[in-house]
């Protein structure tokens, strides 16, 4: 039999609290879901007098039936996002990751004045306007999907914080001594970094993914086919339609209560966000160990 510690009143009691205290805060961050996903299945009208419940009432699925009634321009929606997703987080991961090595290296004479001029993008920017003229008129890529996922490649955020993820898992002395018996960079990187990189490259990869798989903003700015629309303008486009659906009806005295403007919203939040919480699992994990990267080195 192992012996185990037994630990004093005093550390059960402030254990106890610790666990009632996560206890209330997960319930209040699962409560508001709950809600959407109750709301999502819960009859328009019921929703507009007596408001949302932890359970439906009136069981419905009207609003995922307004959402589905095209299954072919849904599934292209998922489509396009998947593929903005994949391919931004992929090339986003590579570039800031090589950025911030670049950056997080001593003997580079310049690393000082490429991060300041780096962090400095992050406080001032041209603004909307020259952003939009620089990719529709100089780079012509209105109607492009290059437009919709290359802007998001490079954060500043994203690369300061590869950059001190890198900084705290790889010691400069096992870079040093990598040197000495003849390795370059590339070496460096492929062999030595990128090993010890798991909590770095989950963070960012999912800090990138979901900028993407939430963005909307870029469709509704250079996608001139609703072929190329993100999932979230897409569903944007298709809550517009059902509201002035619902308007026009109004106006000429027709039954509008077939129109489920509130609970098509909350099916919506449910099958924007469904993808993202069965993928969030298999990297949550990596960052507790994230969090204590260059806590402690050794």
């Amino acid at each position: 039999m192992q012996n185990k510690i037994k630990q004093s009143a005093a550390n059960k009691t402030l254990s106890a609290f610790a666990y009632v205290l996560l206890t209330i805060g997960s319930i209040i961050c699962v409560l508001p879901f709950i809600v959407i996903v109750s709301g999502s299945f819960t009859d328009n009208a019921t929703i507009i007098t007596k408001g949302y419940s932890l359970l439906p009432k009136n069981f419905t699925t009207a609003a995922y039936q307004t959402i589905f009634r095209s299954p072919k321009d849904i599934i292209q929606a998922y489509k396009m996002n998947f593929y903005y997703t994949g391919i931004g987080t992929f090339l986003g991961l590579m570039m800031i990751t090589l950025t911030g090595y670049v950056i997080s290296r001593k003997e580079f004479k310049y690393r000082n004045t490429v991060s300041f001029l780096i962090y400095f993008t992050s406080i001032f920017g041209g603004g909307m306007i020259p952003w939009y003229l620089m990719y529709a008129n100089v780079l012509n890529l209105k109607g492009h999907t290059l437009a919709i996922w290359f802007p998001a490649l490079m954060s500043p955020f994203l690369v300061i914080l590869m950059r001190t993820f890198i900084v705290g898992a790889v010691p400069d002395a096992i870079t040093e001594s990598a040197k000495i018996d003849g390795a370059g960079h590339f070496t460096i990187f492929f062999k030595i970094v990128l090993p010890v990189l798991k909590p770095g490259l989950a963070t960012v990869g999912l800090f990138l993914a979901l900028g993407y798989w939430n963005d909307w903003y870029r469709s509704s700015m250079f996608s001139t086919n609703s072929s190329t629309w993100q999932l979230q303008f897409y569903l944007y486009d298709l809550l517009n339609a059902t509201t002035a659906m619902k308007q026009m009806a109004s106006n000429v005295s027709m039954k509008t209560a077939d129109l489920p403007t509130e609970s098509v919203k909350l099916a919506m939040a449910v099958v924007a966000t469904g993808p993202v919480l069965l993928f969030y699992p298999f990297v949550q994990r990596y960052f507790v160990s994230g969090i204590t990267v260059g806590a402690v080195k050794g």
